[in-house]
């Protein structure tokens, strides 16, 4: 049974008619959860509190947000802040929020359907983010029941620059993040020598691969680095960013892959949660394409319970797979003075 986080307020969480973020995603995504007859228990999460978000955020940039969502204005070139988005952010936050609780009281995994806005930093928002719920669902959970090793596998095809610079210096967070090549991609960050910095180095490791890396090569760079630093780590709960802008399809970036990897992904991630602490909240993360996300997102879910139903297509060839072994080598050298990779 899987636990899943939906409020009928996500829908509001848009940004425009020609802004590639599409608003009834999550809504659709639910639909089709029920279409299949996923076995699920959906929750409607609240809002976090102001508070709350001062655990991760600056209180000057949660007043700058609070007071634009009146109005309506601008944060970043790519990021509109429409009349609202302050109380419905918060909601999605709390629907991370609500599936950590849930995790660590009742079920093995939940899936918030909107969640997963990893460029917002402690002091910027950026990259269609305006809190960072990963972030302020793990502060919530240290105070509510002392959890003391948190791991954050991000597998969206952009870098997860806000969720690094929040945790840089924490070793209690071991952030890891695989994603397209910034230097090829929005937001130009997550470089392999970027390790972490005071406590915090060797705890933040960057898997950056090349465009066109494929099924092959990806599963290859996930499978010789994640698990052996998962358990190794032995974290008390994960977090899987689980963005779906890596299909073949998506519109902002090219990594190609298909359908059959993110069942493969899911079940990876189980497997990890399995192996160290059972609790494993999932964040359906980017995915700008509607009908081939929906459907990528169910793979995840279908993965992650075990079950033989999910979407196929045909594999797309693997032309990089010398560069992912090359990446692979040299994220392997350098996080050799921290783990056994």
């Amino acid at each position: 049974m899987l636990a899943v986080a939906y409020h009928e307020d996500y829908s509001k969480y848009e940004l425009g008619e020609t802004h590639p973020l599409l608003g009834d995603k999550p809504k659709r995504t639910l639909e089709f959860l029920m279409e299949k007859n996923v076995g699920m228990r959906v929750f409607e999460p609240e809002p976090v509190t102001y508070e709350e978000l001062l655990f991760v955020h600056s209180k000057g940039f949660v007043e700058e947000i609070k007071n634009l969502s009146e109005s309506g204005g601008m944060l970043a070139v790519d990021t509109p802040a429409p009349k609202g988005i302050y109380d419905t952010a918060r909601i999605a936050c709390g629907g991370t929020k609500i599936m950590g609780v849930k995790v660590m009281e009742e079920f093995r995994c939940g899936v918030n359907l909107l969640g997963g806005f990893h460029h917002a930093g402690v002091d910027t928002a950026s990259g269609f983010c305006f809190f960072n719920d990963i972030a302020v669902a793990v502060e919530f959970l240290r105070k509510k029941y002392g959890i003391k090793r948190f791991l954050v596998v991000d597998l969206d095809v952009h870098h997860c620059n806000g969720t690094q610079e929040i945790y840089y210096k924490d070793d209690s967070v071991l952030v890891v993040s695989m994603h397209q090549d910034g230097r090829t991609l929005y937001p130009g960050t997550g470089f392999i020598d970027d390790l972490g910095d005071d406590n915090g180095k060797g705890f933040n490791v960057n898997i950056p691969l090349p465009p066109e890396t494929g099924n092959e090569g990806y599963l290859y760079a996930f499978d010789e680095i994640i698990p052996a630093l998962a358990k190794q780590f032995k974290p008390e709960i994960i977090f899987y960013q689980s963005g779906v802008d890596s299909h073949h399809s998506d519109p902002l970036a090219d990594l190609n892959l298909t359908f059959d990897i993110y069942h493969d992904l899911g079940k990876r991630m189980e497997d990890i949660s399995a192996n160290t602490c059972k609790k494993l909240v999932i964040c359906l993360g980017g995915g700008y394409n509607l009908g081939p996300s929906i459907k990528a997102y169910y793979n995840i879910v279908s993965g992650i319970l075990g079950l033989d139903d999910f979407m196929s297509e045909k594999n797309i060839s693997d032309k990089k797979m010398d560069n992912v072994r090359r990446v692979v080598s040299q994220v392997k050298k350098k996080l050799a003075d921290y783990w056994s990779v």
